[in-house]
């Protein structure tokens, strides 16, 4: 059995959604933010030394020893490859260096200058300023995912993959506080269309409340 360990409003909702798309069994053991801090609880550096999720621990290892998995890419490259490769590069070569692409791309290009617009949105009257800076930086990336999607209806090509699991966190987050709105039609088409599979339903109610759906 796979155990995550779920913060709420967190990329940790993502894994949820692809083990619902797999079909492979899992627990969750829930973790609430301080809502002061809006941080991770000191609970989950028991499980990984980070202190962060996701996590997850899998018991039904090969050598029967559990084995924890950190860094949602890392955890989502391990569950495709538990399921024998459901959901993961396409045969053809160039859907599946998009899909390369875009497994690295949510995390190393266009999470960041997301996070630190929330950052800058927590900081009272200079935050204001410095968000205006980093906006059109947001914009790059948004419009790029646009021409992406206007393209084909998923990430790395015609049927729905790992790389669109990885890339909804960071639209989801754009569409919350990074400007991403009907400006953009085919990212928020995308969006729409993940959040209604009925995968992405259960993990949603299985998962708790979850701000960005």
């Amino acid at each position: 059995m796979i155990t995550v360990h779920h913060l709420e409003n967190s990329r940790s909702q993502r894994v949820l959604w692809l083990l619902e798309e797999l079909g492979l069994p899992y627990d969750i053991k829930p973790y609430a933010r301080n809502p002061k801090t809006m941080l991770a609880p000191p609970e989950l550096r028991a499980v990984h030394p980070l202190g962060k999720s996701p996590v997850i621990v899998d018991a039904d290892t090969s050598d029967g020893a559990p084995r924890t998995v950190a860094e949602t890419g890392a955890i989502i490259e391990y569950l495709v490859e538990k399921a024998d490769g459901k959901l993961g590069a396409p045969a053809h070569r160039e859907s599946a260096l998009r899909y390369r692409h875009f497994m690295h791309y949510a995390e190393g290009s266009l999470m960041p200058p997301l996070l630190v617009k929330l950052v800058l949105m927590r900081v009272p009257i200079f935050g204001k300023t410095a968000q205006k800076k980093i906006q059109p930086m947001i914009d790059v990336h948004l419009d790029f995912v646009e021409s992406e999607l206007a393209s084909r209806p998923w990430f790395a090509g015609d049927t729905m993959t790992a790389a669109d699991v990885m890339m909804s966190f960071p639209l989801e987050a754009a569409r919350s506080r990074g400007g991403l709105d009907a400006s953009r039609p085919a990212t928020i088409a995308w969006l729409d269309k993940v959040h209604a599979r009925p995968a992405y339903q259960t993990a949603l109610a299985k998962g708790g409340p979850y701000a960005y759906a």
